[in-house]
C-alpha cells in the first residue's frame, strides 16, 4: 500500500515516516509549503524544516515530494483568521488548517500521487467498528494525554478518516524521540514548534498590526462602567487577558491579603468599541455553566444524544469537562457543564468526547 506522510521537518513527522517504512508500506514524504508572506524573516522555519525533512527522507530511505499550499492556506485559513479577530472573536486557525489544507488539500494531491493512505504525525487514533452492518471510523484520543491531539481534529469526516493513518497514537513522546535517536534520525532532540504556524514566535501584536489596522477604544469597568484606560483595538484581547491592559495600577477590590486584584477582560461590545475588565480571577462574569456553539460538525455524520453524560474541552488546555448536550436546533448546540467553567471564549472551538472517543464540536458564539 502506498502511504503519503506529511512532514514537517520535526521528530513526530520523522517518526511517522520511519514506523511506516518499517511496516512494509511504500512511503513517500510530503513537504508542504502554506505561508510565503514574509518566509524570509527571523520567524519563519520554512526552509530549515525542508533541509530537516530531507535529511530525514534520504536516511530513510524514501521519496520526498513538495508542494505549495499558500494560495488554498490564505483563502481557506488567513481569511477566516482575519474575518474573525475583526468581529472581536479569537479563532482557532490550528483546527481550520487541519480540516481545510491537511486533511483536504493534502489528502487531494496524495490521492493523485496514487497513494491508498495519507499519515501525520499528529498524536490521535482512528478506529474502524462496525454499526449497524457498515464501517464507521472513529477519531480516539492518543495513549499519551499530555500530546493528545484530538482537539485540533475535531472536523474531520467519515470520508478523510478512512483514508488516515495517525502511526504515532499508541506511543508516548518520550518514544518517539528515542526511536529517532536509535535510527539516527538528526530531529530526535529537536524543539517541538509552538505557536499558529504562520505567526511562529514573533510577537501577536505585531503580527496582526499588518493586516488589521488599530481602532482604540475605550476599557471600562463591567460592574460600574467607569472608564480606565484605553485600548488599541479589541482584536488584540481575548477573555480572561491579564497581561497587556496597561492598567494594573488602578485602585478597586482587593483580596484577601489587602492586594489590589488583577483585572481580567470579561467581555467585548464590537459596536460601540468597548473592552470590558472585572478584577478578580473568581469574578462571576469570568465563570459560565452553558454556553453554545454554531459550525458544528460531528465525526459520525450524526448528531451526539441529548441529555446523555459526555465531556467537553472549551479550550484545548483544558481537562475534560462533565457535560451534557441539551439540544441541537438550527445548526447550534447548547452545552451545559457540571460545573461552572473559566474565560469560555467566542471563537474557540468546543469538542465534545464520550470516553476516548472525539465526537466532533464546534466553534462557541
Amino acid at each position: 500500500m502506498k502511504v503519503v506522510v506529511g512532514m514537517s521537518g520535526g521528530v513526530d513527522s520523522a517518526v511517522t515516516a520511519l514506523l511506516l517504512k518499517r511496516q512494509g508500506y511504500q512511503v513517500t514524504g510530503l513537504f508542504m509549503k502554506n505561508w510565503e508572506d514574509d518566509d524570509d524573516s527571523e520567524y519563519c522555519s520554512t526552509r530549515q524544516d525542508l533541509v530537516d525533512v530531507a535529511s530525514v527522507c534520504d536516511v530513510i530511505g524514501i521519496d520526498l515530494e513538495v508542494v505549495n499550499f499558500s494560495a488554498e492556506y490564505k483563502d481557506r485559513v488567513f481569511a477566516d483568521f482575519l474575518h474573525e479577530y475583526e468581529a472581536g472573536r479569537t479563532p482557532n486557525p490550528d483546527v481550520l488548517c487541519n480540516s481545510e489544507i491537511k486533511f483536504r488539500c493534502f489528502l487531494d494531491h496524495a490521492m493523485q500521487l496514487g497513494a491508498e493512505r495519507i499519515a501525520t504525525g499528529h498524536y490521535a487514533q482512528v478506529r474502524e467498528w462496525a454499526n449497524d452492518g457498515r464501517s464507521e471510523y472513529q477519531l480516539l484520543k492518543a495513549e499519551d494525554g499530555t500530546k493528545d491531539q484530538s482537539y485540533f481534529l475535531y472536523r474531520l469526516n467519515q470520508e478523510q478518516l478512512a483514508k488516515t493513518m495517525f502511526p504515532l497514537g499508541a506511543l508516548y513522546k518520550r518514544e518517539v524521540r528515542r526511536i529517532a535517536a536509535e535510527a539516527g534520525l538528526h530531529v530526535a532532540e529537536k524543539k517541538d514548534s509552538t505557536g499558529i504556524c504562520f505567526i511562529g514566535e514573533r510577537p501577536f501584536r505585531e503580527f496582526l498590526m499588518r493586516y488589521l489596522p488599530t481602532r482604540p477604544g475605550e476599557i471600562r469597568a463591567l460592574d460600574d462602567g467607569r472608564v480606565l484606560g484605553e485600548h488599541q483595538g479589541l482584536m488584540y484581547h481575548t477573555i480572561g487577558q491579564r497581561k497587556g491592559l496597561h492598567i494594573g495600577g488602578l485602585k478597586g477590590n482587593q483580596d484577601e491579603a489587602g492586594e489590589h486584584e488583577a483585572w481580567y477582560v470579561a467581555g467585548k461590545d464590537v459596536k460601540a468599541n468597548v473592552l470590558y475588565v472585572v478584577q478578580g480571577h473568581a469574578h462571576p462574569a469570568l465563570l459560565k455553566d452553558r454556553l453554545v456553539a454554531g459550525d458544528l460538525n460531528w465525526i459520525a455524520g450524526r448528531d451526539p444524544h441529548s441529555h446523555w453524560v459526555y465531556t467537553a474541552k472549551p479550550r484545548y488546555r483544558t481537562p475534560d469537562q462533565p457535560c451534557e448536550i441539551d439540544r441541537i436546533v438550527d445548526g447550534r448546540a447548547e452545552i451545559a457543564f457540571a460545573q461552572p467553567q473559566w474565560a469560555v471564549t467566542p471563537g474557540q472551538s468546543v469538542v465534545v468526547y464520550e470516553s476516548k472517543v472525539c465526537l466532533g464540536g464546534g466553534i462557541i458564539l
